[in-house]
């Protein structure tokens, strides 16, 4: 909660804990934080399910609409709401950032959340979160063709290029870097440690190398980790040592400093106002309900039965992190006033907070054996 809770009760000890020496160090480790956490998310996915052609379908019709209805949406509160809100900023980019604010889906918090409720080896779970995957590439995609109208510096050969090069990026990875890396690590293996430091230590940089390049391509460094995690993710024997020695780490010191950075960058007291607050409410209500009407919709449409393409819905609606950079990106190029990046901020919160107990309760309905640790 940051500034918005401790920032206003304590605020002396809140510049003492926080902006008494320089935050870069505690960026960098968030950073490093996700992508780790990127990368164990893709290890822990089996995606031999989209083998089915009925499941490819559903995965292309929830990414794209997913995408779409949110963005309409967007385009339209924008246009309602800068009268109001951002009567001096320029309409074009505000109207823009808005849309793509509302079609963002954030992978990580997802990811996390599939895994404590046991769905990353299901059906339901590789359809959602390769949609997501989709809909992430989408949404850094569409932020960088909107970054660059914002600059005027709009070039469709560069970005052509871009998605080329990325596509080349994935394919090499699969194809070339797979199959060498599984040898390389049945041979470390061979010796009789599951995860020697010899293989930690190759693994962490092959997943630093993904992330730069990836980011290099003009997509987060984040994908890279994701995508290095993917070409593993069906060495059942390096899973399980990176499970036993690497993960609690993550889970226990990187993962508090990425969420500390994010509750650092959001400070809801700008919206001082009753209609500040009701333009609020309007653009959770915009935001939520495109992700999970299109999401669920496209779902119902590709033949899934009601309650899986509800939840779904429900789990496409996680924005976290992802919706703070794109924000900031706005916030920084002046598209978006301080009141609006709060909204979107808090839009971001919302969206992600009510994800685990609204998709607990569909699960319980469905059958789905929660494990044990979440009663």
């Amino acid at each position: 909660l940051g500034p918005s809770l401790l920032g206003k009760l304590m605020p002396g000890t809140f510049q003492y804990l926080f902006h008494s020496t320089d935050g870069t160090a505690l960026m960098i480790l968030s950073q490093i934080g996700l992508i780790l956490l990127m990368f164990q998310i893709g290890l822990e996915f089996d995606f031999h399910h989209l083998s089915r052609p009925e499941n490819k379908r559903t995965v292309v019709a929830v990414s794209w609409v997913g995408i779409a209805l949110p963005f309409v949406l967007g385009l339209g509160l924008g246009y309602v709401a800068r009268p109001v809100l951002a009567p001096d900023i320029h309409s074009i980019g505000f109207y823009l950032f808005m849309a793509v604010a509302l079609s963002i889906t954030a992978i990580p918090i997802l990811g996390r959340i599939m895994i404590d409720y046991d769905l990353n080896r299901t059906r339901l779970g590789a359809i959602t979160i390769t949609a997501a995957a989709f809909d992430d590439v989408t949404g850094w995609v569409l932020l960088a063709v909107v970054s660059a109208l914002t600059a005027a510096k709009f070039s469709g050969t560069a970005f052509a290029q871009q998605i080329a090069l990325l596509l080349v990026y994935v394919a090499v990875s699969w194809w070339v870097v797979r199959p060498l890396l599984l040898k390389i690590i049945d041979r470390f293996q061979a010796r009789g440690d599951g995860l020697s430091h010899g293989l930690m230590a190759l693994i962490l940089a092959l997943i630093f190398v993904s992330g730069l390049i990836t980011y290099k391509l003009g997509v987060f460094a984040i994908f890279g980790g994701f995508v290095l995690g993917v070409l593993l993710h069906d060495h059942a024997k390096f899973v399980a040592a990176w499970r036993e020695r690497v993960v609690p780490v993550v889970t226990v010191f990187f993962l508090p400093i990425f969420f500390t950075f994010t509750g650092l960058r959001t400070n809801v007291g700008s919206l001082d106002s009753p209609a500040l607050w009701f333009w609020c409410a309007m653009v959770i209500v915009a935001a939520t309900a495109g992700k999970f009407i299109g999401c669920t919709g496209a779902a119902r449409v590709c033949g899934l039965p009601w309650a899986d393409s509800v939840c779904i819905g429900i789990m496409m609606n996680t924005r976290a992190l992802m919706e703070l950079v794109v924000v900031n990106v706005g916030f920084e190029m002046g598209v978006i006033p301080q009141s609006v990046f709060t909204m979107l901020v808090l839009m971001a919160i919302f969206s992600t907070v009510v994800t685990a107990p609204t998709l607990r309760y569909y699960l319980k309905r469905m059958g789905h054996i929660i494990p044990h640790r979440h009663d």
